[in-house]
């Protein structure tokens, strides 16, 4: 691991080539922050990171700041997310607490919520206690959407551009709440600076949901088209996803996302937002086009 030189005003982030780590860094740079990407695929300007491998302290020494967006997502079983993604957290918070760094925020997901089904949604919880052991502060983001098009969101885009007949799973009833890609990075902003001192895990989003299936329209509304749904019964498509893995097919949504899209968390609770007036902007699918 290469170590950068660090400042008064430097911060480490991990996850630095995913979707939400670029939004972090650019607004954050924006701001005056010196940022260091930490991700798998470093350059000159980085440093290489993996999550499951030891992390020293020395690596972390004169940051000011950190904030843990990295995920695995190719650990698929039980037994190697908790070896990459929950020990490999647990390594890096621990060194981050040693070094002394001073403000740390923990990219966690609205998927995490007591009574969780999805592995997924298990390991940010595992990894949000971790986060509390070092007083970090957690946040939950809801479906990250912008002009940028990356992540989850950029999937749902292509679905709406490219496809005139779309599947949706049951129906595509499923709730997602928004939040764009600027007021995440807005709130990440105040924690670093202090203005966030709790360690309960924030749920951040626009509060008003929208069903997967008005999404995926209202995108394409947006781009000239206009979609014709089908419905696909969820247990059907699980088990198709789910054979394809064993297999070692690769497929385009993992099964275990589609149980966390199925068995949602169905009392979302917004108090600790609104305590700490976190303002989010609500979703407009026009905004989007480029």
């Amino acid at each position: 691991m290469t170590l950068l030189t660090a400042g008064p005003n430097s911060c480490a982030v991990t996850g630095a080539t995913g979707y939400v780590g670029r939004c972090i860094i650019s607004s954050l740079q924006a701001s005056g922050w010196k940022m260091t990407p930490w991700s798998r695929r470093a350059d000159g300007n980085g440093v290489r990171f993996r999550l499951g491998e030891e992390v020293s302290a020395s690596s972390l020494e004169g940051m000011r700041a950190l904030v843990h967006c990295a995920y695995d997502f190719d650990a698929t079983s039980w037994d190697d997310i908790s070896a990459i993604n929950i020990r490999g957290s647990a390594n890096l918070l621990r060194a981050a607490h040693t070094a002394g760094v001073e403000r740390i925020v923990v990219i966690s997901s609205a998927s995490a919520f007591p009574g969780c089904r999805s592995l997924y949604g298990r390991a940010k919880l595992e990894i949000e206690q971790l986060a509390r052991g070092v007083g970090a502060v957690t946040i939950r983001p809801g479906l990250v959407w912008g002009k940028e098009l990356g992540g989850v969101f950029h999937g749902l885009v292509k679905r709406a551009s490219a496809s005139r007949v779309i599947p949706l799973v049951a129906g595509g009833s499923q709730l997602q709440y928004m939040l764009h890609e600027a007021d995440l990075s807005t709130f990440v902003l105040r924690a670093l600076d202090g203005g966030v001192a709790v360690t309960d895990p924030v749920l951040l989003a626009h509060d008003t949901g929208w069903t997967l299936r008005q999404l995926i329209d209202s995108l394409a509304i947006a781009r000239g088209r206009r979609p014709i749904f089908v419905s696909v019964p969820w247990r059907a498509a699980w088990l198709g996803l789910r054979s394809l893995e064993l297999c070692g097919v690769p497929t385009p949504f993992r099964s275990d996302s589609l149980l966390g899209l199925v068995y949602q968390n169905q009392l979302p609770d917004w108090t600790l937002a609104r305590e700490l007036h976190a303002a989010c902007r609500p979703f407009d699918a026009q905004s989007t086009v480029a």
